[in-house]
C-alpha cells in the first residue's frame, strides 16, 4: 500500500497497510514491543510490549469512517475538549481526531526503539470554531514504554487559547476491581449530573458508577492497579496540569453506538491534559509540548 500521507522513510520495523474501512494504518514490531498507529487522528489504537497482553483498549463497534472518530486507543481532544463553548456544530472534543495526520519521520534508535513524528495539516480556512493559524506535532515512540508528545505552536500574529487531552483507554480485566493510585488530596470537577468541585481524599479512586472527572492542578504520575490481569499500568507525564479519569458505565455505553453494551467494565480512561481552567494560552511564534509515558509491570 502507498499514501501521500507517508511522507517517510519507513524502517523495517514499520509497515504501511489498509486497515478497517480502508484507513490507512503503521503497524510496528520491533524488539520491545508492537503497536498500531492510524494516520487517521494520527491515533494509536495498540501496544503491547513483548511478553505482556495489550494495554490499549478498543471498541468492537468502532466507527473506521474518515468523517467520524475512532472509538478507542488514544484520541487526540485538540484544540478543545467536550463540547465548544460557544459553536454547539462543532465536533466534540475539536477536529484533530477527525483529520488524516501525515507522517514525516520514522526511525529505530540504538536501542531499538521506533520513532515516528506526524504533521497536524494546516486548519481550514478560518470559522468561527477556531480562527486561529497553529501547527501541531504529534511523536510517538514505541518501545518497552510507550511515549507519547504533543507539540502546538503559534503561527499566527495574535496569540489563542486550547485545550488538549491524549484520551488513552486502557485495557483492564474489571474496572470495579481496579484502583487508581496518584490523586490522593487532588481537588476534581466532578461532571456526573453537572460540574461540581469535589476533593479526593485519601483513598485511591474506585469505580461503582458512571465516573467523569478532571482532576486539577496536578503533574503526579497515575498508576492502575489491575489485580485481575495482575499487572499495573503507570502513567508519567509533563507539561500536563490536569488528569481527566472516565468510565461510561451502563447507561453511557448503551447510549453510544460506537460502544458496545457490555465493553464498559474492560476499560478506563486516564487522560493527560490541560483542559478546562489549564486551558494553554499560547503567544505568536510560542510552542507548547505536553508529554506521556505509558509503562506496564506485571505482578504477584
Amino acid at each position: 500500500m502507498q499514501s501521500p500521507l507517508v511522507r517517510a522513510a519507513l524502517p523495517p520495523t514499520v509497515s504501511l497497510e489498509a486497515a478497517e474501512g480502508g484507513l490507512p494504518r503503521l503497524s510496528v514490531a520491533n524488539a520491545m514491543a508492537r503497536a498500531q498507529i492510524h494516520l487517521h487522528g494520527a491515533h494509536v489504537t495498540a501496544w503491547q510490549p513483548a511478553g505482556h497482553e495489550p494495554v490499549l483498549w478498543m471498541s468492537r463497534l468502532s466507527s473506521w469512517e474518515t468523517t467520524k472518530p475512532i472509538r478507542g486507543g488514544v484520541p487526540i481532544c485538540f484544540p478543545w475538549f467536550g463540547p465548544h463553548a460557544t459553536d454547539k456544530g462543532a465536533p466534540a472534543h475539536g477536529f484533530a481526531r477527525l483529520l488524516d495526520w501525515t507522517l514525516v519521520e520514522a526511525r529505530d534508535d540504538d536501542r531499538g526503539a521506533t520513532h515516528l513524528s506526524f504533521e497536524l495539516p494546516p486548519p481550514a480556512p478560518p470559522a468561527p470554531a477556531w480562527p486561529h493559524a497553529c501547527a501541531a506535532t504529534y511523536h510517538v515512540t514505541v518501545g518497552s514504554s510507550l511515549d507519547l508528545a504533543l507539540e502546538v505552536r503559534n503561527t499566527g500574529t495574535a496569540p489563542f487559547s486550547f485545550e488538549e487531552a491524549l484520551h488513552t483507554y486502557f485495557a483492564v480485566q474489571d474496572v470495579r476491581a481496579i484502583e487508581i493510585t496518584g490523586l490522593a488530596g487532588t481537588d476534581y470537577l466532578d461532571k456526573v449530573g453537572g460540574t461540581t468541585l469535589r476533593n479526593q481524599g485519601p483513598p485511591p479512586i474506585r469505580f461503582a458508577a458512571e465516573t467523569d472527572r478532571v482532576y486539577i492542578n496536578t503533574q503526579a504520575a497515575c498508576t492502575i492497579h489491575d489485580p485481575g490481569a495482575r499487572r499495573r499500568i503507570v502513567v508519567r507525564k509533563s507539561r500536563s496540569n490536569a488528569t481527566v479519569v472516565w468510565n461510561p458505565w451502563v447507561d453511557k455505553a448503551r447510549a453510544m453506538p460506537d460502544f458496545g453494551d457490555d465493553e464498559w467494565p474492560q476499560m478506563v480512561c486516564v487522560e493527560t491534559g490541560n483542559v478546562n481552567v489549564h486551558a494553554v494560552t499560547l503567544a505568536p511564534g510560542a510552542s507548547h509540548t505536553m508529554t506521556a509515558t505509558i509503562d506496564v509491570a506485571a505482578v504477584g
